[in-house]
């Protein structure tokens, strides 16, 4: 599913303006090229230090968003010293609960919730959690550094780690199964994923295999960074997770929508312009009440997480900033409840 589509309040045709106005040095898409400089948009606001805040902020959830709760919480703490923040990053499917719960205040997730999980939340508290957009990823397909394929298309993608193949192609089991010669053609992929808790693993499943099943074969890893550690030490292999976790180890490659397009980069500029076809918002969910403001806390937690500092701290990270319109939306939200 696009990047930026209904889950968002702001239009495709507004995003599309962003995208031409977005502060991004990069190259073309389907080339290896250097990698992009990626700046902050101008108009993000300033975080302004408020009084009166202090407390305990407890952050259950997302393992893709793990790094940048705890680089957003100890930069917070920094202007807070009477603030006590605690992150766990177990996977998105542990941010419901635990905001149903009352374990937690927020929320991280890399998918947003199913409905399953909106209803009992709302089956507690008489209205539904806010949705909160963070930051932008590029989930991406990462190779070997050594592996000299030049990208996938997504039914390539499909056969390497779908045994239903929904995508209609044909199964992939060797390298030389996805047209690569040589030395290559003969290595049979080893293929890393997400556990089931994981908000990726749904991500994935349901835009790259088409709601299709995993193979079996698929070694799940509890964390991105494990995907990651395993296809940099397995030249044959092949990994899913968010574009924050690569290293100098792996390639992120560049992915075609459909066999004989163009490959698309796993870019800002992408993501922005709608041409890479993985990528997603992260977010953050809350309890915000209808009809009343957030508390303190949590208000000015998040109010940082969507200024130009705490975006900054999201490029830092490896993963990309939300245009000013986005964050916006984001602020609001903390003021009032939509009740879609």
């Amino acid at each position: 599913m696009p990047l930026f589509s209904k889950h968002m309040h702001t239009s495709l045709k507004s995003l599309a303006l962003l995208a031409l106005t977005a502060t991004v040095v990069s190259a073309q898409s389907a080339a290896p090229a250097p990698a992009e400089v990626v700046t902050v948009d101008a108009k993000l606001p300033d975080y302004a230090v408020s009084s009166g805040v202090s407390g305990n902020l407890n952050s259950v959830g997302s393992d893709t968003l793990n790094n940048l709760m705890t680089f957003w919480s100890e930069a917070f703490k920094g202007k807070y010293p009477n603030v006590n923040i605690q992150v766990e990053g177990k996977g998105s499917g542990t941010a419901p609960v635990a905001l149903t719960s009352g374990a937690a205040q927020v929320g991280p997730m890399s998918r947003e919730m199913k409905s399953s999980e909106v209803a009992a939340f709302a089956g507690k508290f008489g209205h539904k959690p806010t949705k909160i957009a963070v930051a932008i990823d590029a989930l991406a397909v990462f190779v070997h550094k050594d592996n000299p394929v030049k990208g996938l298309s997504l039914s390539q993608v499909d056969g390497i780690f779908s045994s239903t193949r929904k995508r209609g192609g044909q199964d992939i089991a060797t390298w030389g199964d996805a047209k690569l010669t040589g030395a290559f053609a003969g290595k049979t992929i080893s293929a890393f994923g997400r556990n089931s808790a994981s908000g990726t693993y749904g991500f994935f499943k349901e835009n790259a295999l088409k709601n299709g099943d995993y193979k079996s074969s698929v070694k799940e890893q509890p964390g991105s960074s494990s995907v990651v550690q395993g296809v940099s030490a397995d030249i044959a292999a092949v990994g899913y997770s968010g574009i924050g976790y690569k290293t100098s180890g792996v390639i992120a490659l560049p992915l075609a929508t459909s066999e004989g397009s163009p490959f698309v980069a796993p870019s800002y500029e992408n993501c922005l312009n709608g041409t890479y076809p993985l990528a997603r918002y992260l977010y953050v969910y809350v309890n915000k009440a209808p009809g009343k403001d957030m508390d303190k806390l949590t208000s000015e937690f998040i109010t940082f997480v969507l200024s130009k500092q705490g975006q900054e701290i999201t490029v830092k990270d490896g993963y990309y900033p939300l245009p000013a319109d986005v964050a916006a939306e984001g602020r609001a939200s903390l003021k009032y409840y939509n009740a879609e």
